[in-house]
């Protein structure tokens, strides 16, 4: 979804100049949630072995993958960043196009799986 939106933008650049701006915010906000989720995950982890007392072989299995996952989220985010908007969309793996309400729809699914989306109805509720 990422991807498809960053190729829906950087169609779009030259119709509306924003769209530059909106590209490079998401690839940023993207790479700091990568880092946060990581930190959490780990942190968490630690927590969990300094309560047992004990380390385990699959903790640490568990965290080389967590860290597996974001490294390849931070390559992709990168290897974005350092291409220009021009050169992006010949990096495009996916031939089909995005439209402004595949777009819409794309950005209201990945603005609900921000934490703030997330705490939103628990605050309602209360």
């Amino acid at each position: 979804l990422q991807k498809a939106l960053l190729d829906y933008l950087d169609e779009n650049t030259e119709t509306d100049a924003s769209l530059v701006f909106s590209r490079k915010f998401y690839i940023a906000q993207w790479f700091r949630d990568t880092t946060m989720e990581t930190e959490k995950a780990i942190k968490s982890q630690k927590d969990e072995d300094s309560s047992e007392g004990t380390h385990h072989a699959k903790d640490v299995e568990t965290t080389g993958q967590i860290m597996h996952r974001a490294e390849s989220r931070k390559k992709f985010l990168r290897s974005i960043i350092k291409t220009a908007p021009s050169q992006f969309s010949t990096l495009k793996m996916n031939s089909d196009t995005v439209d402004y309400e595949d777009a819409c729809l794309v950005v209201r699914y990945l603005a609900s799986m921000r934490p703030f989306a997330q705490s939103f109805d628990i605050y309602l509720t209360q």
